[in-house]
């Protein structure tokens, strides 16, 4: 090698290292600069169903027919214990079977309400969760009996509508969402909406309270448990899964329980084909009611479930005024003009405290990074 060679190659090298010393010197220099944290609009992302919430078009349709479902059962229900003289017991008892028929013909046929998943077994815990759901959904028709046993129907409406409340402090428990304080608020309008349109002849029992403050909790724990069922990390439960299931556990409970509590002999006198077969379709409506309720909720938080719950029953309450011509109370007017400013005002909070809890959360994390870096 000449002696040129070598020094251009002993240049080179020192060149590099100087190189690098500059670098290094920039990125200390660069890292001990305080960074300012970019803030940036939080938009709802469209290949996210969850975080869209009612905006996205298929939990909107599902929204529509869980309430379309909805008024069908109520109002059969009506028309089988009032006209027809059905037996409570036994219309509680066909209900959870035809869930259970439906539910699993529903788990190989999904009907384009969800996608099917291949399981290549069952998870961890799979049948105690399934029994705990099941037991919900028993004491929730168990107790609703007891109530209207005691109280009159606007009374149990007027105690569920403290529903959203419940929703928000198990949410919190159960699967830890986060309600911002307004939201929180934005509730208020659409409890008390509720409770005006059902306050009207209330009867106060204090078994009847209990009863009904019951049901209530019960509902709720289902709900949130359901969600988290149906949203897991590692597993989630398809919709079909969850009705076919539960139904199944809670029917091992529920129809011997019912079979004490019902008239057999009246049932077998009064049972001709018209009532059987109002029984059946009855069943059906309740079963897609039931499942288009988890399908929604794998589209929305419960909290706003329990929302749409409320502003559900509202409706239902208006609709058996036009249908049935139930006397309208200056009470159920205002109590429907809060249910929709309230609805409204969550909307806009819901979307008002996301966004700023997107940014705290945006904000911490670039703070905790740059931390690192120094």
């Amino acid at each position: 090698m000449s002696e040129n060679d070598s020094h251009e190659r002993v240049n080179h090298v020192k060149s590099e290292d100087s190189t690098t010393q500059n670098s290094s010197m920039q990125i200390q220099i660069h890292s001990k600069m305080p960074s300012q944290p970019r803030l940036r609009r939080i938009s709802y992302n469209a290949d996210d169903p969850e975080k869209m919430g009612l905006l996205n078009v298929r939990a909107m349709s599902f929204l529509l027919m869980w309430y379309l479902f909805s008024a069908f059962t109520l109002f059969l229900n009506k028309y089988i214990l009032s006209t027809l003289k059905g037996d409570p017991s036994f219309l509680g008892a066909m209900q959870m079977v035809m869930t259970t028929v439906f539910g699993f013909i529903q788990m190989y046929l999904p009907l384009g309400m969800y996608t099917p998943v291949d399981r290549e077994g069952k998870p961890p815990n799979f049948w105690r969760n399934m029994i705990l759901v099941g037991t919900m959904r028993f004491g929730t028709v168990v107790l609703g009996l007891v109530a209207l046993k005691f109280v009159a129907v606007s009374f149990t409406e007027t105690v569920k509508s403290s529903a959203p409340l419940f929703t928000v402090f198990i949410s919190q428990v159960l699967i830890g969402e986060y309600t911002g304080p307004y939201t929180f608020l934005s509730l208020i309008p659409v409890m008390l909406g509720l409770a005006l349109c059902s306050a009207y002849e209330l009867s106060f029992n204090i078994q009847g309270f209990i009863a009904a403050l019951a049901t209530n909790l019960t509902e709720c724990l289902q709900n949130v448990y359901s969600k988290l069922l149906i949203s897991g990390d590692k597993y989630k439960y398809t919709p079909a899964e969850l009705q076919f299931y539960t139904s199944l556990a809670s029917m091992g409970v529920q129809i011997p329980f019912l079979f004490l509590m019902m008239d057999t002999s009246s049932v077998k006198n009064n049972m001709d084909y018209t009532l059987f077969l109002t029984y059946v379709i009855n069943g059906i409506f309740f079963h897609f009611q039931s499942i288009t309720a988890y399908v929604l909720m794998s589209y929305i938080s419960p909290v706003t479930h329990s929302v749409a719950n409320t502003v559900k029953r509202a409706f239902l309450i208006w609709l058996s005024v036009v249908l049935f011509g139930n006397p309208v109370t200056l009470l159920s007017g205002i109590g429907t003009i809060t249910v929709t400013i309230g609805v409204l005002l969550y909307t806009k909070a819901k979307e008002y405290d996301l966004t700023r809890y997107n940014l705290k959360q945006q904000y911490s994390l670039q703070q905790g990074t740059d931390t690192k870096i120094v």
